[in-house]
């Protein structure tokens, strides 16, 4: 059957897409796939220019930037330009209440003034290899999922070790699974870790519009960040060190002033990291109610509690800044996922799919055989787990992330194992002997933005909360609320207690229990502090959870794996392109206004006239600097501006989702035009289902980001190192 899904694929493989703006697309394919329709559309490139492994080409200056971003090359010095949000973490790291650079920017004046960014990495890719021939004989061998996964998981190992026994330690080999587990890839990688913070402007315009305007069109958000990527004096990748150089990368983008006009050809290149184009209609259902629901209410419990002591307390405001605004950004996502996938009917065009389906499988013996029941087996899969999904995704939400001190204390929970176990073996006293290592700097970020009245305040919420909604687990994981404590304050006083006699709101306790060499009283502390017991309890529920949930999963994930098998051998005339999964990929279209509505008209460019409009001293989201207005009324644009206005942010069709932030938008020569930030609020529904009316990428003009630099920031040095072409 394997072998039969891969010559499908490969078939697929010659045949032209439908729609050029729907697809992230796997780069080796591209010549094959796409670059036709992409030159008719205006693309001066080839494929080889696109992407090669042997020569220089623009997938040389793309990097994944830290876990979840993009990020591109932008000069010979290793200049690497991504999104103000995806630096936001780090910016706020750096950030004091002496230096804010959150509220107040930051634009290094030399490159000795740039700052070390510790914990923050690149990749940059260096190949992408189709490795299924290595799968086929083995998993056709295999006759459960369990079976399948263990023999998938056994070969990529050898892969991937194979390939770094063959390169530099500084190699990251991934084998990663596509169209379902039909088919599978080695991406190979070189990271880099000594990385410098260079610049940012301030959060009034990285931010501009925050919450608010997040998701939304028209927007008018200069959201970009600067940073540098070293190296040694060799050009290798290096450990942070004072006699690093900057990197200079195989491949960097030329920067274009010409700007965008309707219609033009854009391109992105970058790491989406997930969609769920292939769902069936029961998936969709259970994103829409079994995760994104609750996740909307306990998430905006959360973060109310947490917007309260942010905006009465500067250092609260800055030690929780990055939480807050990841929390918020895929709680507003779930809002406007559920409102879209109702408003534009996606259930209901899923089940027409899978009627199609049914009726094509039904009309051959050979396709009964082989896809008669899969559509069955899905149903049962999603329904069966249900239950166990919400349970799970309540306990995430209200107590692992909920509770910063029950997250922290989680940590600890593998070196009391290793502790508390009668017979040590090796692992166990390598465990230990390494963990105040491994603890120093888990300790070091989180006492840095730790409060502890925040915290207490949210943890009784959240464990409010999540007796209301799991009671009868509740009664499991705080049996002393009713016996303890009596009354509706009996979470009060149970979180009272519990903040006061833990040792995990108190760094020196725990340098303290670290440095404690009697093994039996470091797990008596460890037994008797409520933070850890409850912790320890959560693991185990969790652990339950997913004994429970797990053959549900494995019969979802071969109903899936052959649904996709089955989809593609009823449309050969299609193109399929697999669901993102954080590696690279290709999407392009066009510069496009949209209709959001009846008698709406959404253009496709806006400028900084919409920033002033939108202007609200009183509102922190919408706040505007004195410098940005006064560059506005003098009309003081530079080389930056177009006929009198300075262009802000433009949209085009292009296919991407998280991840792509930060992804450099290029035109039909492979230069710089923009870089990507945001999807639009009306077609939230897009990783689920694409919608070509609707779906628009927002993107950072580059023209906005160098006039912020040089006229707003000043920091011409970094003008100066750019290719700029006119």
């Amino acid at each position: 059957m394997y072998k039969h899904c891969f010559l499908i694929l490969w078939a697929f493989a010659a045949v032209m897409p439908a729609r050029a703006d729907e697809g992230m697309w796997l780069l080796p394919l591209i010549e094959r796939l796409n670059l036709q329709d992409m030159q008719h559309k205006g693309l001066r490139l080839t494929a080889e220019q696109i992407y090669s492994i042997n020569n220089s080409s623009l997938k040389d200056a793309v990097v994944i930037f830290g876990s979840g971003c993009t990020g591109e090359m932008i000069s010979n010095r290793g200049l690497l330009l991504t999104n103000h949000h995806c630096g936001y973490s780090h910016i706020q790291q750096l950030s004091s209440i002496e230096h804010d650079y959150l509220q107040d920017g930051f634009w290094a004046p030399t490159e000795a003034d740039e700052i070390p960014a510790s914990g923050l990495f690149v990749m940059f890719l260096e190949n992408i290899t189709d490795v299924s021939d290595r799968f086929n004989t083995a998993l056709d061998s295999t006759t459960t999922e369990k079976e399948r996964q263990a023999k998938i998981e056994e070969i990529s190992e050898q892969i991937e070790q194979q390939e770094k026994a063959a390169r530099s330690p500084h190699t990251y080999v991934q084998v990663m699974e596509f169209f379902g587990g039909n088919a599978f890839y080695k991406l190979t990688y070189t990271f880099y870790t000594d990385i410098r913070f260079v610049g940012a402007p301030p959060s009034s315009i990285g931010k501009f519009g925050a919450d608010t305007d997040n998701w939304m069109w028209p927007r008018h958000t200069g959201d970009f960040s600067l940073f540098r990527v070293y190296a040694d004096r060799d050009g290798n990748p290096a450990p942070y060190s004072p006699d690093n150089v900057p990197y200079t990368p195989k491949h960097y983008f030329p920067i274009s002033l010409a700007g965008v006009q309707p219609d033009d050809f854009a391109m992105v290149i970058g790491y989406p990291g997930s969609t769920s184009r292939y769902y069936t209609s029961w998936e969709v259902e259970e994103r829409m109610t079994v995760s994104n629901s609750p996740r909307i209410r306990i998430r905006g419990v959360r973060q109310e509690l947490m917007m309260e002591d942010m905006q009465a307390d500067p250092k609260v405001r800055i030690q929780y800044a990055s939480k807050y605004a990841t929390s918020s950004n895929y709680w507003k996502n779930s809002i406007g996922m559920n409102k879209a996938l109702k408003k534009l009917r996606v259930v209901d065009r899923k089940q027409a799919q899978e009627a199609a389906f049914d009726k094509w499988a039904q009309a051959d013996p050979q396709r009964v055989q082989r896809y008669g029941d899969v559509l069955n087996r899905i149903r049962q899969a999603v329904e069966g787990r249900g239950n166990t999904e919400r349970s799970l995704l309540h306990i995430s939400e209200c107590l692992s992330r909920g509770s910063e001190i029950i997250g922290f204390a989680r940590a600890f929970i593998t070196c009391y194992e290793a502790l508390a176990r009668p017979d040590k073996n090796a692992d166990d006293s390598a465990t230990i002997a390494r963990f105040p290592f491994t603890i120093a700097r888990r300790m070091e970020s989180f006492f840095k933005d730790y409060n502890l009245p925040t915290d207490r305040k949210i943890s009784e919420a959240m464990f409010r909360l999540y007796a209301e909604l799991e009671p009868q687990s509740a009664d499991d994981l705080f049996p002393s609320v009713k016996k303890k404590y009596r009354s509706d304050v009996g979470f009060g006083k149970y979180t009272g207690d519990l903040f006061r006699r833990t040792m995990f709101t108190d760094r020196a306790k725990i340098e303290a229990w670290l440095a404690n060499p009697n093994t039996k009283a470091r797990i008596r502390a460890l037994e008797n502090d409520p933070a850890f017991a409850l912790a320890l309890a959560v693991s185990k529920k969790t652990e339950a959870l997913g004994r429970e949930t797990a053959p549900f999963d494995e019969q979802l994930s071969a109903g899936v794996r052959l649904y996709m098998a089955g989809l593609m051998e009823m449309n050969p005339k299609k193109a399929f392109y697999p669901d993102a999964n954080f590696t690279m990929r290709l999407t392009y279209g066009q510069v496009k206004g949209y209709h959001p509505a009846d008698g709406v008209t959404n253009s496709y460019l806006t400028t900084l006239k919409g920033v002033i409009e939108k202007e609200d001293p009183d509102n922190w989201e919408f706040a505007v600097p004195a410098k940005l207005k006064e560059l506005y009324y003098s009309g003081d644009f530079g080389a930056y501006g177009e006929n009198g206005e300075m262009p802000v942010n433009f949209i085009f069709n292009g296919d991407i989702t998280g991840g792509n932030s930060g992804s450099p938008v290029l035109n039909a020569r492979g230069e710089l035009i923009g870089t990507a930030f945001d999807g639009n609020w009306e077609a939230m529904s897009g990783d689920i289902a694409f919608e070509p009316d609707l779906q628009r990428c927002i993107n950072v003009d580059i023209r906005y980001v160098l006039f912020i630099i040089d006229k707003f920031a000043g920091a011409t040095r970094l003008i100066d190192e750019l290719e700029i072409r006119n």
